[in-house]
């Protein structure tokens, strides 16, 4: 069915040019954008990660689902109309407009590259694999390799347009397979009221029989948390502290909101502002179902199975899924095998392959879009769009190879809270990135010196947490990590919160000892002139005139005629558009109006939403 959606989006979009491939020739009406926009979120990661870290700690995870309640309404109303008036496809490429020079685009692309492929598709990769094993005990190779070869095979040839296309198809089955599991579930248990009686009495029976010579093992390590249908903490004891969870949270959604490639490049997509914001408020309100449709079922799975999902003793663990720090990652596979009857136990398998395959296809297509319109430009900056429409499918194989040769990593690196892992690189790498973007945008005196140290110096700072923390290991309950308190004793979510205002700091103190940028380069590229209708001279204007140079097309074998067909570039190519054709396009401003009463209508959904939110966050506070 997927595939039989991506050939008929490949007909009816134009994808033998950079924008039709890499923005959907920006025609993406409001649903499509926003069940994208939910469905490159929500990967097999979250089915695996946020039941499994439910089951082992309760509600708390939920907080990072509902923060986004918010973040995407300033991706919607703050950060779109920037980077749409600003005429870019890439996030790099908004930089290097607002900064000039290319070092700072340059760090940004390979970092996303580098937190894509060793995280996101890591990740994915590795709980779609634990999902399999569970339900159906296939090699996980076979399996991998069948379904990476039909995901790049729409993303290759059909572009974002196809992606949105499949990802809302796939949007349907997720939530209606997850509605359903959750139906199951909550019976078995005998309903909420059952859940939150039972849930601080499930405690494996594997303790009772301990050897207490051999394991010292504290009842802390297999008790329920106290606080588990508590979505704010104590600031200091608990595992999500609130401040954290309100703050640092906002700070790492922010940079994955409003400044990543993946979601940012479906916005782009949007025919109007409006669409834009109409997509960003049906992806908030999908937001809100995580929390019933993965959290409370891992919470469930720990009651019905407190020896499986619940289990301490290293080599009862190891027996059970594999791996000797905890079992609660395979807290939702064990649901739906256990719970689901036939046939709808299948369904159930569709729905986390969806999962998989729609986040993995997000992150190839916009690694392809990073890598081609960023990287390769600046190898070769003459190439013809037809060479960028080959690299950019080319790249995506790339990807692909990396992903299976990343699966012995990923079993390797079996690790018992999956979500905190993802969660705190996340913490150490991404608040200096969502510190320079939110500077970039608001305020016009921050220059590129300022930018590139900043960034420079809170990588140096992230990787000074994130090191130590690797060398000697997360821990667990049982195995304390040998980490000095003094490097890894700061929660994460506080770290993000201490590293985005050192950033800050520093983007702003280099920027205000230094030469300002001048207004003329500034017009539609920070907020505040978001309207200006005055010429804009670019800060890359250098860089873009040395690409501009047409080179001589050679004629074409069979072979690259046949690769040509595939992926979408015709023979008869329209013409480079002349020097003089250039200018006067890059004349023509974006247009950012919206119509009164359409403007009015996603302004009320927005402060709805928000109203729904607030009463959430209050009631599980």
């Amino acid at each position: 069915m997927v595939i039989g959606v991506g050939i008929w989006s490949m007909s009816r979009t134009n994808r033998g040019t950079v924008g039709g491939y890499f923005l959907a020739g920006r025609t993406m009406t409001w649903w499509p954008v926003g069940a994208s926009l939910f469905a490159s979120n929500i990967g097999s990661g979250h089915f695996v990660g946020l039941a499994g870290t439910g089951a082992a700690s309760g509600i708390a995870v939920g907080g990072f689902e509902w923060n986004a309640l918010f973040i995407v309404l300033l991706l919607g109303w703050l950060f779109v109309p920037v980077y749409l008036t600003a005429g870019v496809i890439t996030m790099p490429q908004y930089l290097k407009k607002r900064f000039g020079g290319t070092r700072i685009s340059l760090y940004l692309s390979i970092i996303s590259l580098f937190l894509y492929i060793f995280t996101k598709i890591s990740v994915d990769m590795f709980s779609g694999a634990v999902f399999i094993q569970q339900a159906l005990g296939w090699n996980i190779y076979v399996a991998v390799i069948a379904l990476l070869s039909i995901t790049a095979l729409y993303t290759v040839t059909g572009g974002l347009a196809a992606l949105m296309y499949t990802d809302t198809v796939q949007t349907f089955v997720i939530i209606a397979g997850a509605f359903v599991l959750t139906g199951f579930a909550f019976f078995e248990v005998g309903g909420y009221s059952e859940l939150v009686e039972r849930y601080n009495l499930a405690l494996p029976s594997a303790t009772q029989s301990l050897d207490p010579q051999r394991y010292n093992i504290s009842p802390e390590c297999y008790t329920p948390r106290t606080d588990a249908f508590s979505l704010l903490r104590d600031p200091f004891s608990g595992d999500l502290p609130w401040p954290g969870v309100l703050f640092g949270i906002a700070i790492v959604g922010g940079w994955y909101w409003c400044t990543d490639q993946v979601i940012v490049q479906r916005c782009l997509a949007a025919r109007s502002l409006t669409h834009v914001k109409a997509g960003c408020i049906l992806c908030g309100y999908l937001k809100l179902l995580p929390m019933f449709l993965m959290v409370f079922p891992g919470m469930i799975s720990r009651v019905l199975y407190p020896d499986e999902v619940g289990c301490v003793v290293p080599e009862v663990c190891k027996q059970v899924c594999g791996t000797e720090v905890g079992c609660s990652n395979i807290a939702y596979p064990k649901l739906v095998v256990s719970v689901m009857p036939d046939g709808l136990r299948g369904l159930m398998l569709a729905v986390m392959l969806a999962a998989l395959m729609s986040s993995l296809a997000s992150i190839f297509n916009s690694s392809s879009t990073l890598f081609t319109m960023d990287i390769w430009t600046r190898i070769r900056p003459q190439a013809r769009e037809s060479e960028l429409m080959v690299i950019g499918r080319v790249w995506v194989l790339c990807i692909v190879s990396i992903s299976i040769c990343w699966i012995p990593v990923v079993q390797a690196a079996q690790s018992g809270q999956l979500f905190d892992y993802i969660q705190s690189v996340t913490s150490y790498l991404a608040p200096p990135i969502a510190s320079v973007f939110f500077l970039a945008v608001f305020v016009k005196r921050v220059n590129e010196p300022g930018a590139f140290w900043g960034l420079i110096g809170g990588l140096a700072m992230g990787l000074g947490r994130m090191v130590p923390e690797f060398w000697f290991g997360t821990g667990s309950c049982l195995f304390p990590s040998h980490c000095p308190p003094l490097v890894c004793g700061v929660h994460y979510l506080y770290f993000a919160m201490l590293l985005f205002l050192c950033t800050s700091a520093l983007v702003l103190l280099v920027s205000y000892c230094t030469t300002p940028i001048e207004d003329v380069h500034l017009h539609r590229l920070v907020f505040s002139l978001r309207h200006s209708q005055e010429e804009r001279e670019d800060l890359d204007w250098k860089e873009e005139e040395a690409g501009r140079i047409a080179l001589n097309e050679e004629p074409k074998s069979v072979i690259c005629r046949l690769v040509g067909w595939f992926c979408g570039v015709s023979t008869n190519q329209t013409p480079e558009l002349t020097e003089q054709e250039v200018t006067e396009a890059s004349k023509q401003l974006p247009d950012i109006s919206e119509a009164p009463v359409w403007k009015y209508v996603v302004n009320a959904n927005a402060l709805v939403m928000m109203a729904v939110a607030v009463f959430l966050w209050g009631f599980y506070a």
